[in-house]
């Protein structure tokens, strides 16, 4: 071969190896700036029990009430929505939660804040510790979810169990004990349904305690 036409051969090679290196890079950016981008995660959809009931506060004489947090067991301690599926083999005893919805806050904190404001409509609700309180009300919420029977039916539990005592120089004395359990039907067969089942079954609960409470006879 001639050396001339082999060292022609040569620089056209060596030109083509350093377009391709350059350019294609561009090209396959370029290019990539085209495509569509990922979607963002979703993020979960949060639920509260929205404001409460109205209501005017009832003048009382009943004495102050110190009112502990709620308290709650490991399942219930996170912002997780749980529904059960009970026509399901085993359903009972498997808690489910919906991956795209989520409590503002844990369930025991809801039901803090919805005892507090019911109790408050009746008497002083003082935090525990204050000294100024006569009785003292305990409670472990023990269910708080969506319960599906069917596929297409389905209502919201909550389960409370509340302790009242009475305070003073003296130990602590028993006033009471009870369990509350209260149901609404969802109206749809999803997590806001869920929600909305909830929120009405734990202002049934939250009115249960008020009225059991106040029938207790005042602490001597």
């Amino acid at each position: 071969m001639n050396p001339v036409n082999s060292m022609k051969i040569i620089a056209s090679i060596a030109e083509y190896t350093w377009v391709k290196a350059v350019f294609l890079p561009l090209f396959l950016l370029l290019g990539g700036c085209a495509l569509p981008l990922p979607d963002k995660p979703a993020r979960p959809v949060l639920y509260d029990l929205g404001p409460p009931q109205a209501g005017v506060p009832a003048a009382s004489d009943a004495p102050p009430l110190a009112l502990h947090a709620v308290e709650g067991p490991a399942a219930l301690d996170s912002a997780a929505m749980i529904y059960r599926l009970r026509y399901a083999d085993g359903g009972a005893q498997q808690p489910h939660s919906y991956a795209q919805a989520r409590w503002a806050m844990p369930p025991p904190q809801l039901v803090t804040e919805r005892l507090r404001q019911a109790l408050a409509a009746t008497r002083a609700v003082l935090p525990p510790g204050s000294g100024l309180a006569a009785v003292q009300l305990d409670a472990q919420l023990q269910e708080f979810a969506q319960d599906f029977s069917a596929p297409d039916v389905s209502e919201g539990v909550v389960q409370l169990r509340a302790t009242l005592t009475a305070t003073g120089p003296a130990a602590p004395r028993l006033l009471g004990q009870r369990h509350f359990t209260a149901r609404a039907p969802a109206p749809t067969q999803d997590a806001p349904g869920g929600a909305q089942a909830l929120r009405q079954a734990t202002d049934d609960v939250a009115r249960q305690v008020v009225e059991w409470v106040g029938s207790m006879p005042p602490p001597k």
